[in-house]
This record gives C-alpha cells, structure tokens and sequence, in this order.
C-alpha cells in the first residue's frame, strides 16, 4: 500500500517560532551577501499571521546585528480591494507595523499593491505593477503563506499557472477565515489584488510558511497531491527551488508522519508511541476493534515489520496496544484517592489537589474541558480558573448598549450619587451610531465588553460550584489587550504575571490550551506565556514545581488524535447536558458568536460534536461506550527544558 512521495522540499521545525527564526536568518544572509556584491535584493513579502514572527525576527536582526535593509526592494503580494491604506485592516498598515517602520528600509523601494485604485484604472495598475517587478530585476526571494483553500497570494482555486498580477473575487472560505480581521464576515471585502501564480513562479527562489493543524490538511495537497488549480499553492512543484517549512502540527497529515511504515521511512518498533499510532491507524483502516486484528491485517497494510517485531503474533501486539489506551480512561481527572495509580493517568496523592485551569478566553474552560472541570469539582479538588485575557473583541456592539441603558435604568431608580450613569449610555450609544466597520471601540466600550465576559464566566463558575471571588483570577495579559483582533506580541509582563500566578498558587496540577488552531493565534500566545513561565520556574529549582503535572487540552477547533490521548475522561449525558448549560452562560457568543471561525457551527454544538466523536473512536477500537470523552496530552516540561 503505497503513499505518495513529497513533491516538494520540506522541512519541519518543532514550533513556529524556531522555523521563524531560522527563516529569517537565510534571508538576512540574503540580503548580506547581496550587499556585499552590491547588489539590490528584490524581496517578495507576504502578509497574514504566518510570516509575522520572521518579521520580528528580521527587525531584531536590524536592531541588535546591525542588519541594513538599505538595499532592499520589496514587493508585497497582495492587497483587499477597496482598502484605504491607514485602514485597520490594510496590508500596508501591517507591513509597516510589523516591518517596514522598524528598519531602514528606503521608502521608494517599498511597493505593496494600492486599494485604492479607481476600478477603471485597476487593469493598468496591475500590468504597471508587473513591469515595477520586472524593472527591478525580477524577485529573488518569495515568501508565501497558504490558505486553506491552498491559495497563495489571493490566487484563489481556479487561479492558473500563468496567471498575473489582477484582481480577483475571493473565494468564501477566505472571507470566513479573515472575518475575525474585520469584525464579521460581512464586513470583509469580497475583492482583492494579487500577483499572480504566474508571477509568483518567477521568484527565483520560494519559501512557503504554514503552522497549526489547521493547515495540516492543504498542506498534505500541497506537497504530496497532484499539480491542479483547485489549489493553486501545488504549482510550487514546479518551481525549481522552493521549500516548504512548516511546525510539526502543520506536517502531521504527511505520509513520512502519519503513516511512516507505508512511505519508506525506517521505523522504529521499540517506540510504544509509534506501534500505538500504527495499530489504531489499522483498525480504523479495516474497521475492526483493536482485538480483532489479524496477522493479515497487518501484512497487508504495510505493517508486516512491526508484526514479525513481535515474532509474527498480532494478537501480543493488539492486547498491548488496548491495555494502554484502557489505562487513558480515567472517571478521576484528579486522581483516584487511595487507589493503586501504577496504571492510571493521574496520580492519586496529594488528594485534593489544587488545580489551576488556564483559559484562554473567558469561556475556553467551560468549551473545552468542562465535564472534566465539572469531575474536578465534584470531587472535593480546589480549582482555580485563570482566565488569560479579557475576550473583550468578541462581543457584539448591541450589547454593550443593551448593557449600558440597564445602567442607566439602574441609576435612574437608584441614584447614589450626582453623576447619573445616562451620561455612560448616552456617550457608548454616540460611538456605536458613528462606528465604521473595524473601528477600534472607544476606552469605555472595551471595558463595558470585558465586563460583560467577565460577567459570564463567572455566571459559568457558579453553575460549577466554584465561588467565582476567590477561585477565578482574571490576568488581562497585556499582550490581547489593544482592542483590535491584531495583538502585540509575547512580552515580558505576560510572562511575568504568569509566573507570580502559579508562584501564588503553587498548583498539583495545570491545565492549559495546547491547541493551534484558534484562528485568531490567541491560544497560541497563552499558551508560550505558559510555556515559558514554567520552564522560568523550572530553572530556577522552584521545590512545588517538582509535584506539578501540566495536561494540554485542545479548544472548538480541534481535538487530539485518540493515539495521542494520554488522559480520556468520560461523560455520561447527565454530564454533558451539564457542560452544555455552563457554555450556555456565555451568553454574548451564544446563537452566533462573533468570530466564529471557519466553523459555523456555536460552540456548544462543536464542543459536542467532538467529545462524541472520540468516545465513538474509542468505542469502534473495541473500548468501552460512552456519551462523551475530553481529551488531554501531558506535556513534560522538565524534559523541554533539558532538551
């Protein structure tokens, strides 16, 4: 059973921020060796969430190493149509946030494509743009992001290989994933200018970025499926020198990782990991539980090594495997008090733990692993939730006014004082009237939004039977907190008051979102403040750190692969319809929550959806049925901090 071969260079990096790093040194030696020559280096650049950690990195470079960017041209992919260039949402206002105002660049040699262009003169803008690039020598160095569509630039599927610089309808699902940008997908334009693929091909040299699952799946197309113009990214296999670089999430559905016995990899059958990946793989191929396989399932699915491993006998290799996903179901998340914890998933003293839970946004918690927090709580643990930002963006405008007349009505009735609160309402409700789409909300409506989430979460914690005054502990990370979807990036403050919460607290166990999907990049912040905030503490001998257990749990977006769960804590209905009604606290993303993604399911529906879905895997691979399952992976940290 063969797979396919790459088509296409790949490297993978274990996170985005080493690859970004990495990129962004070859390209400073680029453009080093380009002015060492004295020659211009024509740059191609791209914008969206993939290439802004390269950016930091280039800027860093400037700053500290002394990197001139005097000598380099630069020529942007793409731009929304129409789009004045100061708007929120404008690609030059990101290129020079992020780049262009922090480094020496010429300001003549800057060339991003103009929004603003009357529509009877775009198709000659467009051809000057291409002679711009052709004028400059042609670009030496293009860097791309992909699309789940598989587009690159704005050349949405249908885009052919020959194509140039124009302008172009965008496809749904590319105004469904920039809706967050734009505070609702009606909002987003329907047009944009792009270079071409033709263009693009011309670069004389390609590096296409993507991280996260989400991107998983298109580039699996990308690098491993046929050239067509359905997805515009596999016309890169045609480019003689291109590479794609991806994070290990990005590369999981390529066959040398998902599925190395069938791609010619050398594999490693004394890594229980990896026979755990391959029989559960098996069995949901042929469709049999874990018990019923056979030796011929094996032979005849490119797992005859791993069955003559264990000389020939399937049944040795079916019973360990089942044994150690039964030992992932755990009723007590926190530990089973008194129990033999040989074969469990948590450990049963100290008993009750303190549990910190770190939320992303105010209702990650509940969405997430709420039967599990429920479990926790019901079984005499101290819980604590930290809820890492305010979750102020994502609240509809009606609401704030809704929030603020009951102020106002309030006040009325019972006025304590000369300062009556219509004056609140009736400033909010003047903003509102006059806010253009995009428009970053006044000092007072940001605040009014982060009560109204603060509000709700609490709301979910009393539901929980947790005293939201003394259990729930709101960061406000400085980072989320600019009012716009775009943050600043990971600071010191973040890691600082992250650091003085679990000093505080001084947890027997951490849960935290792992996942990397939320389209918004807000988890994956939270999840580096985390990250590096333990490894500090880690370094620093810190003595309650030692009886610390970190468990990752994944977020609406996604779930963990059932060869990956480390934890599976079942959910009867009783406790799923529970969880529902805590969701259900969050009123303000409630029927249709603002940034809702490219799922446009609620929350509640996908939070749902997927813990069934892994009870139901667990129940086709022969283990027992439930309602429900939350999933989690424990993450060593004592062990990335000594790699």
């Amino acid at each position: 059973m063969p797979t396919a071969a790459p088509r296409v260079p790949v490297r993978t990096f274990p996170d985005s921020e080493l690859a970004s790093a990495q990129v962004a040194r070859e390209l400073a030696d680029f453009i080093r060796e380009r002015a060492a020559a004295g020659q211009t280096a024509v740059v191609g650049l791209a914008t969206g969430s993939s290439p802004t950690r390269v950016y930091e990195e280039l800027v860093r470079l400037h700053q500290q190493e002394g990197l001139s960017f005097q000598n380099v041209v630069s020529f942007n992919l793409d731009e929304y149509y129409p789009m004045a260039p100061d708007s929120l949402q404008s690609y030059v206002r990101f290129m020079h946030e992020y780049l262009f105002d922090h480094v020496d660049i010429r300001p003549e040699n800057i060339h991003i494509p103009d929004g603003t262009v009357l529509p009877e003169q775009v198709a000659d803008y467009c051809r000057d743009y291409e002679a711009q690039i052709v004028a400059a020598g042609g670009i030496d160095w293009q860097l791309l992001g992909i699309g789940r569509t598989g587009h690159i630039g704005f050349n949405e599927p249908g885009s052919g290989s020959g194509s140039r610089t124009r302008l172009i309808t965008l496809d749904h699902i590319t105004r469904t994933d920039a809706a967050s940008d734009f505070y609702g997908e009606e909002n987003v334009p329907r047009r944009a200018l792009t270079m071409g693929v033709g263009t693009i091909l011309e670069a004389r040299h390609v590096v296409l970025l993507a991280w996260g699952e989400g991107k998983a799946a298109v580039v699996k197309r990308l690098v491993e499926g046929e050239p067509t113009d359905t997805v515009p990214a596999t016309y890169l296999q045609h480019h003689p020198a291109v590479q794609v670089v991806l994070d290990e999430a990005a590369a999981a559905e390529l066959s040398p990782r998902k599925t190395p016995w069938l791609a010619g990899e050398t594999c490693d059958w004394q890594q229980p990991a990896l026979v755990r990946k391959a029989v559960t793989w098996l069995a949901r191929l042929v469709e049999k539980p874990i018990l019923k396989l056979l030796d011929e399932d094996y032979n005849e699915n490119g797992l005859s090594e791993l069955l003559a491993e264990s000389e020939g006998q399937a049944y040795a290799i079916n019973i360990r495997v089942f044994n150690e996903l039964q030992h992932t179901i755990t009723g007590w998340p926190g530990g089973k008090p008194d129990a033999d914890d040989t074969l469990r998933p948590e450990r049963a003293a100290p008993f009750p733990k303190r549990v910190l839970i770190f939320s992303p946004h105010p209702d990650d918690d509940v969405i997430s692993m709420g039967g599990t927090l429920l479990r926790l709580v019901d079984q005499g643990h101290e819980v604590h939730v930290a809820y890492q930002t305010s979750g102020n963006i994502a609240v509809f405008d009606e609401e704030v006014v809704r929030f603020a007349e009951f102020v106002a009505d309030y006040d009325e009735l019972f006025r304590f004082d000369d300062q009556p609160a219509e004056n609140l309402y009736q400033r909010v409700a003047d903003f509102l009237k006059t806010k253009e789409p995009g428009q970053v909300d006044s000092a007072e409506v940001q605040q009014i939004k982060g009560l109204i989430r603060r509000g709700e979460a609490k709301s979910a914690l009393r539901h929980a039977g947790l005293d939201p005054d003394t259990r729930a502990h709101f960061q406000e990370l400085p980072f989320y907190e600019t009012g716009r979807v775009r943050k600043k990036p990971l600071g010191e403050e973040d890691i600082r008051l992250t650091v003085e919460l679990l000093e505080k607290l001084r947890p027997h166990q951490i849960f935290a979102a792992g996942d990397l999907s939320d389209p918004h990049g807000t988890h994956r912040v939270c999840l580096a403040a985390i990250m590096q905030a333990v490894q500090r503490l880690h370094a620093q001998e810190t003595d309650w750190l030692t009886d610390c257990r970190v468990w990752l749990y994944r977020g609406a977006w996604q779930e963990w692969d059932v060869d990956q769960i480390e934890m599976a804590v079942p959910l009867s209905p009783q406790e799923l319809t529970r969880k529902r009604r805590a969701i259900f606290k969050h009123q303000s993303q409630k029927d249709r929550p603002l940034f809702p993604g490219a799922d446009q399911r609620e929350f509640w529906q996908r939070a749902e959806a997927r813990n069934r879905t892994t009870a139901r895997l667990y129940d086709q691979l022969g283990l027992p049925e439930y309602e429900g399952i939350e999933a989690f992976v424990q993450w060593d940290f004592q062990g990335a901090s000594e790699a």
